[in-house]
């Protein structure tokens, strides 16, 4: 009876043994498996990203056209308001859109000038001192600068000196 259990008892010791060794290979292939997974993923993730930007930087890059500028002489008048106490002192640049346009302009100069002395000497302080004020001042310059020109046009007029006492 002694040798029987001797025999149980080593059965049993062995038992948990093989157990340990088999859930330890078990768990050394699931990291296994893991790592693999990962690192498949890691390097299709690497591929595609260097794929999708050396695709841009391949491209070549547009950088907007310079635009052709035009300069104006300066613009001295009284303002409407205070009987005429406050005056502006406007220097711009106009911004066109090909040299067709630029060789208008120089045609048209004096009748320019004059459209725009007459737009300017109408208009009050509270018209012009805040921002809203001065870009509508360059909206109807552009206005009525286009309305002149035939080959170009103008694209945007530019306040290089805007000066109101």
């Amino acid at each position: 009876m002694a040798k029987e259990e001797l025999k149980e008892e080593e059965q049993q010791s062995q038992q948990p043994e093989t157990k340990k060794k088999g859930s330890l290979v078990k768990w050394i292939i699931i990291g296994f498996a893991a790592l693999v997974v990962v690192g498949a993923l890691a390097g299709g993730g690497a591929f595609f990203y260097f794929k999708m930007t050396g695709d841009r930087k391949a491209a070549p890059a547009q950088q907007p056209a310079a635009g052709i500028f035009w300069p104006m002489d300066p613009f001295i008048v009284n303002l409407v308001d205070n009987n005429g106490e406050r005056y502006l002192k406007v220097i711009m640049q106009l911004e066109v859109s090909d040299q067709a346009a630029v060789a208008e302009l120089d045609v048209f100069k004096p009748k320019l000038r004059d459209n725009i002395l007459d737009l300017l000497s109408v208009k009050s302080y509270k018209e012009l001192i805040d921002v809203g004020g001065k870009q509508r001042l360059r909206d109807e310059i552009v206005m009525r600068l286009n309305s002149f020109l035939t080959k170009g046009k103008v694209v945007k007029v530019y306040f290089t000196e805007f000066v109101i006492q």
